[in-house]
Order: structure tokens, then sequence, then C-alpha cells
């Protein structure tokens, strides 16, 4: 597991909203995203759009997405979002994401993501994350 965690606190916007003006599910998963590219980033010392070229992959791309919903997140609430890789494997890694509204948990939850190259014949494939990028996501 990582250490490295990235904060960052944000205004709920009325676009994030149902009409009863709570987050629509699926824009926490938006957050998560956006949540994710600013943890590489922070960590790596890497643009998002640099990615690729810097470390010879094509991106590492989402193939789960998960969110338990304990407390709603409305319009107006201001709130704080930390951001850490939970675990690394060979050729992914799980990023987690915890929302908290007024400091108590709103939303847990996570992302896998493959670190992701092309073959050969310009297929999509994993390789292996390399040592140096997973110790810049531990703390010193």
């Amino acid at each position: 597991m990582g250490d490295f965690v990235n904060k960052r606190h944000f205004t709920i916007d009325w676009a994030y909203c149902d009409p009863a003006g709570i987050v629509f599910n699926s824009r926490f998963f938006e957050f998560f995203d956006t949540s994710s590219w600013l943890l590489f980033e922070a960590a790596l010392g890497v643009k998002p759009h640099k990615m690729a070229e810097t470390f010879e992959i094509l991106g590492v791309p989402l193939v789960d997405a998960r969110a338990k919903f304990m407390v709603p997140a409305k319009f107006g609430d201001m709130v704080e979002m930390h951001s850490f890789v939970g675990e690394f494997r060979r050729s992914s890694f799980e990023v987690r994401h915890q929302i908290y509204v007024d400091g108590q948990l709103a939303v847990d939850g996570s992302e896998t993501r493959v670190w992701a190259s092309l073959d050969e014949k310009g297929q999509l494939k994993t390789k292996p994350i390399p040592a140096d990028v997973i110790a810049k996501f531990k703390t010193p």
C-alpha cells in the first residue's frame, strides 16, 4: 500500500446534483477520475498529458470502479477528498477515494487501473509497473 495521499477540497456545484440538490451517484465516478489524475501528477511530478511519453505507456485505463455511499453530498457542501494507492500489483493498481462531508465519510470508492501499452500488433497489453514509479507513492 502506498503512503502518499493527495487531498483536495471542492464545493458541490448544482451541475452535479439531481433536482433535490443531492449529488447524482454517477458524478462521484467523475470525481474519482479527476482525483486519480491529480494523485498521479502530485506523486510522479508529471502532468497527466505527459505520462504516456514519460513512462512509455499508452496510459492507465480504468478496468473497474466501485463506491459505497453512506452520507449524501448536497449542493453547496464543501467536501474533502482523499485519494491514494491502496495496492500495487504487477501491472495493475487500486486507487482508493474517500470523500468527507463535514468531517464524516460520505463515499468510499475505488478504481482498478492498469499500466498499459501497445504490443507489436497494436493491441492493448499490460506491462509491469516500474519499481521507481511505485516508490514515488511511498512517503519518505
